[in-house]
């Protein structure tokens, strides 16, 4: 078992990646789809207004994006703390 200090640094580090990527998320799904939105509508994609896409697509597909950074960066988390399953 791992002492204290050490389960201490691995969730301090696991929080501050998951504040990190909901951070981003917010700022695509709430500031590029509602907030920016006027400015995106300028730029389009595929016939429709960016802003639109963001709102519509974009929020999506970057959190699909961000749950695979995150199994990615927890991974080497565990591996750095010697919490992995092996």
């Amino acid at each position: 078992m791992k002492d204290h200090t050490e389960a201490h640094k691995y969730w301090r580090e696991n929080l501050k990646l998951l504040a990190i990527l909901l951070s981003i998320w917010f700022l695509v799904s709430y500031g590029a789809g509602i907030i920016f939105v006027d400015f995106l509508n300028q730029f389009h994609i595929g016939g429709f207004p960016l802003g639109f896409w963001f709102a519509q697509q974009g929020s999506i597909i970057t959190f699909v994006i961000l749950i695979f950074v995150y199994v990615r960066k927890m991974n080497k988390l565990d591996a750095k703390y010697g919490y992995t399953e092996e």
